[in-house]
């Protein structure tokens, strides 16, 4: 599996979606993301990390696990859908975006579009486990693009992103409708902090006294934050 960083290279075409019993495999027409590609590479399909197992013609093939399918909106997919297309990113590359793992943490939902001057404002209802998540001015990436956060709304279970026009071009961000699937992939340091606070030793440890750890700059800093 390949890391990647929330800025879309290109957006593919779906050609065809074979369905099995309890898995797909997907075919796609994309340019850019094919230039140095191979079978085993990893491209990131709206956000969800897939193997490449054939390229043809200006397409490529890969499988979509049931689990993918699942947790994913990449089930809906159909011939003629517009997806967002990034290919791993390679050791030394320029870094933009934020760490996106191409393992997305569940969906969201689409609630409203509203345009002001030139940005959009993007609001996506999610479930508390990947709210808890969300930080006002942090990252989160949105079918595999990488925002940052403009508003946040607990009550209400939702979230806004601006999006600028570029980045309105550029994915498929705005083509999407209230009611739509977006696939979301929260920012992975808030995920190891909370992991980092609720780690304890386990009982054959030789470490004794051990409790949950308080968090402070210093904490941060010896953990590698």
């Amino acid at each position: 599996m390949g890391m990647f960083t929330g800025i879309i290279e290109e957006m593919g075409t779906v050609s065809s979606v074979a369905e099995g019993s309890l898995s797909a495999v997907i075919t796609i027409q994309a340019s850019k993301v094919l230039e140095g590609s191979h079978i085993g590479d990893s491209i990131a399909v709206n956000g969800v990390c897939l193997t490449v197992t054939s390229i043809h013609g200006g397409l490529f093939t890969a499988d979509v696990m049931a689990e993918t399918l699942r947790r994913s909106s990449l089930g809906s997919l159909s011939k003629g859908s517009r997806v967002n297309l990034e290919r791993a990113m390679l050791s030394g590359g320029r870094f933009g975006g934020h760490i996106v793992s191409g393992h997305i943490d569940g969906t969201g939902v689409v609630v409203s579009k509203v345009k002001e001057d030139n940005a959009v404002w993007v609001t996506v209802g999610a479930d508390k486990s990947i709210l808890k998540y969300i930080v006002l001015k942090g990252s989160v990436a949105i079918d595999g693009t990488s925002l940052t956060v403009a508003a946040v709304d607990d009550a209400g279970g939702t979230f806004s992103v601006s999006v600028i026009p570029h980045t309105g071009e550029e994915t498929i961000l705005l083509k999407k409708a209230a009611g739509d699937i977006v696939n979301l992939e929260n920012d992975v340091i808030g995920k190891y902090v909370e992991r980092l606070l609720n780690y304890k030793e386990s009982p054959d440890s030789n470490i004794t006294g051990s409790s949950t750890p308080e968090i402070t700059m210093d904490f941060l800093a010896e953990n590698g934050f």
